[in-house]
């Protein structure tokens, strides 16, 4: 008969020896994981505030930063423009027929200012609490009472339809690689964004230009909505009007085939 003193019982731990606790590596891995979220808020902070107020964080604000520094950027790249024309012109001799010739192209391409009789089509959304003001029309949806990019398309097509000369959205020149586009109820146009009342300036014949906003099925549907819910519409004669050129990259981009 074995002393008890001697033998362990069934539930003791052997001399020499630590029983494995599975609690211990757990807080370990806590420890590590709390150290590694440390570090990585200190590598991306960069000695930064991360705390940063909620109204910063929002897209409109982000998207309205990223268009006034594209407006920036445009001014530099027209000021750029104009000091490379004028060194290239310098340093190649070029006769006055050349210098012509090239005007009439930078004209047409609408990289220069253009002067002459302007015409200006004003478009806005209706109220908010619009209703319809004519009998057998429906009370209006949401997306009757804003302007649309078919709106703002079926103006500028009109315009160039009437003969102009050169159109200005908002404070941008058009040229021939321009998209007019809205998300919502914004304009995106060459990498700004712009929010109702829209306003395009057409130089040409204003008698001209307005037969032609006129005669456009489009902008008679939109007379429709105009009338019955409120839609902004007014054309004003702007008498002699400076538009600006364009001042944006006039490089194509397009994709390649891999080789």
């Amino acid at each position: 008969m074995s002393n008890s003193a001697d033998s362990p019982g069934t539930g003791s731990t052997p001399p020499g020896k630590r029983r494995f606790r599975p609690v211990r590596v757990l807080t370990a891995g806590v420890f590590a994981l709390a150290g590694l979220i440390f570090f990585t808020s200190f590598d991306t902070a960069k000695g930064t505030n991360i705390r940063t107020d909620a109204s910063l964080l929002k897209l409109s604000d982000l998207i309205q930063e990223r268009s006034h520094k594209n407006a920036t950027l445009d001014e530099s790249n027209g000021a750029l423009r104009d000091d490379v024309d004028s060194l290239a012109g310098r340093e190649n001799g070029s006769t006055e027929a050349e210098d012509a010739k090239l005007a009439a192209l930078e004209r047409h391409a609408g990289t220069k200012t253009l002067k002459g009789r302007a015409v200006t089509v004003t478009l806005d959304d209706a109220p908010p609490n619009a209703t319809a003001k004519l009998p057998g029309y429906p009370e209006p949806q949401p997306d009757y009472l804003v302007i649309h990019q078919q709106d703002l398309q079926a103006v500028v097509n009109a315009l160039w339809q009437g003969g102009a000369e050169g159109i200005k959205v908002m404070d941008q020149r058009l040229i021939s690689t321009s998209a007019v586009r809205c998300v919502g109820n914004t304009l995106i146009l060459q990498g700004r964004v712009y929010s109702p009342p829209y306003k395009i300036t057409a130089i040409g014949d204003p008698t001209k230009l307005k037969d032609a906003l006129a005669a456009s099925p489009a902008i008679q549907n939109y007379q429709v909505y105009v009338n019955v819910y409120g839609l902004g519409w007014k054309v004003e004669d702007d008498g002699a009007v400076t538009l600006p050129g364009y001042s944006g990259t006039v490089d194509l981009h397009y994709a390649k085939p891999v080789e």
